[in-house]
């Protein structure tokens, strides 16, 4: 029996690897265990809710206003502690989290073999996004099979002299959309609706996310004031944002965005997003998984940062990269908003990040190489 850890801390990690846990614990080779680090607490809770997912091992190890190294030292520490324990033949990891980085190393220290989900992604720039990229470097120097999403991705590994056990598998969030979507359907649609009563959906909504640590600043005021000037715009627009609880970006949010008529959400479930996005005309947002997901909606999303390492959604017309400043933000939002040719070129693909068969070929992937 192949025993294999995956160790997960964030809410995007839980999305992305809850297809892949399915598809482990149905093979009749695989043992598997999950173990939860709790960097995103309440919201990685709702995910293992919805998809079903029992976690073996919960370090629950954030803590108010905690440092990268504070994070860092204590996932480490935990996570060998329950490597030692379980004696796994793989340690699964996905993306470029604190908890997914440091897992790695853990891994590395107890010389378990590293299995990385969603391994390639570059932006060439260390501190955007920051810490993201350097642990993306680290988990690819410490790995020995490399899932990767995308043929770019390979490429930037092959590039790096990484050949060894390097795969395109497609990405597991086109998975975890797919199965998500018709999850969502199969429910009382009144739970969605009662909860988003507030909402006008006879509007052109603009869903809102942004949270990322290189937007904290001068780039989330110049975003805030793109949003002011869209809520004002058009009675016809209808400006949604779910407001991330860090302090660096809830404070502002409620400062500047209150009075214009912008509806400012608590931090939302994982149904309730996709269910959003669903209703959504298009979509600003700074969050990765958001841009892999969006496609599968037929979505357009305009990217709130100067660089991406999803650069497939930029080639395929998926996505557009705006950057930070306000006025370049409010002129792309608009021309999708009211050009009905250049909307329908943006929606009009098929996702690039995946065809929902990621899971299952990294699971026969696992099966054959153990």
């Amino acid at each position: 029996m192949i025993k294999i850890l995956v160790i997960v801390g964030t809410r995007p990690e839980a999305i992305k690897l809850a297809p892949l846990v399915k598809r482990l614990l149905l093979s009749a080779l695989i043992e598997v265990r999950i173990c939860s680090t709790g960097q995103h607490r309440e919201m990685l809770d709702q995910v293992f809710d919805f998809f079903q997912i029992k976690v073996d091992y919960d370090l629950n190890l954030m803590k108010p206003n905690q440092s990268l190294c504070d994070l860092t030292a204590g996932i480490i520490l935990q996570t060998s502690s329950v490597i030692r324990s379980y004696h796994p033949d793989w340690v699964l990891v996905q993306g470029d989290t604190t908890t997914a980085m440091a897992g790695a190393l853990s891994a590395f220290y107890e010389k378990v073999k590293v299995a990385h989900v969603e391994a390639g992604l570059r932006s060439h720039n260390l501190y955007s996004p920051y810490p993201e990229e350097m642990n993306r470097l680290v988990i690819s120097k410490i790995a020995t099979c490399h899932f990767c999403p995308t043929q770019g991705a390979l490429k930037n590994l092959l590039l790096e002299g990484i050949t060894n056990q390097v795969y395109h598998v497609g990405n597991s969030i086109v998975d975890a959309t797919l199965a998500g979507i018709e999850k969502i359907k199969s429910m009382d649609q009144g739970i969605f609706t009662n909860f988003f009563s507030g909402i006008d959906f006879s509007k052109k909504i603009i869903l809102v996310t942004c949270h990322r640590r290189e937007s904290f600043g001068d780039p989330f005021i110049e975003i805030c004031k793109a949003l002011v000037t869209l809520a004002n715009t058009s009675a016809a627009y209808q400006v949604v944002y779910p407001v991330h609880l860090n302090p660096n970006i809830h404070g502002v949010a409620k400062k500047l965005l209150l009075h214009h008529g912008i509806k400012l959400l608590d931090p939302i479930s994982y149904p309730q997003l996709l269910w959003l996005m669903s209703k959504s005309k298009i979509i600003l947002t700074d969050s990765g998984g958001i841009q892999e997901e969006a496609p599968s909606f037929h979505k357009p999303v305009l990217v709130l940062r100067n660089v991406t390492e999803r650069m497939e959604g930029i080639e395929a017309g998926t996505a557009l990269l705006v950057g930070v400043q306000s006025e370049k933000i409010v002129e792309e939002s608009i021309k999708l908003l009211e050009g009905a040719s250049h909307y329908q070129s943006m929606i009009g693909h098929s996702n690039p990040y995946g065809d929902g068969l990621a899971s299952q070929r990294m699971v026969q992937l696992l099966e054959q190489l153990s």
